[in-house]
């Protein structure tokens, strides 16, 4: 009898572990795409005196690194998010959240290439959805290395 709790015991502390590790390394994938679309802001903005800026309406915005990373880690928690729907509803999610995200990325490149105020924001802005996208789509899904 006290194998077989034990058994039970060492499944559950096994389990959560795995959990905590997917979790952990869904996370610092997240962080990972922020990071690298800031790197990119930050070697084009500053350092190389583009002024990343966008058509709105009929003005124009500045783009600054708060709003760098806000965005990309918005589109990194609903990556996460939907990756854990499918996980939930699907046989095969990594394959699945991986066709998804590659279409949003293709449509989300429309955005840099119409309202760049000129090719070299044009650019940088493309880099940086090609960046958070490809540490997205590579990243969060893993492997599955317990279960």
């Amino acid at each position: 009898m006290t194998t077989n709790t034990q058994q039970t015991e060492t499944t559950k502390t096994s389990r959560t572990n795995c959990t905590a590790r997917r979790r952990t390394g869904r996370a610092i994938t997240v962080a990972a795409g922020a990071v690298g679309a800031l790197l990119l802001w930050a070697v084009n903005d500053p350092w190389a005196g583009v002024d990343l800026a966008v058509r709105q309406g009929t003005g124009i915005r500045h783009i600054g690194p708060v709003a760098v990373v806000l965005t990309a880690l918005i589109a990194g928690l609903a990556a996460w998010g939907l990756l854990a729907l499918l996980e939930r509803t699907t046989r095969h999610p990594a394959r699945t959240f991986r066709i998804i995200a590659v279409a949003v990325l293709v449509l989300s490149l429309a955005g840099p290439l119409g309202s760049g105020v000129d090719t070299t924001s044009r650019f940088v802005l493309l880099g940086m959805h090609t960046t958070v996208g490809a540490a997205l789509i590579l990243g969060l899904p893993g492997r599955r290395t317990c279960r």
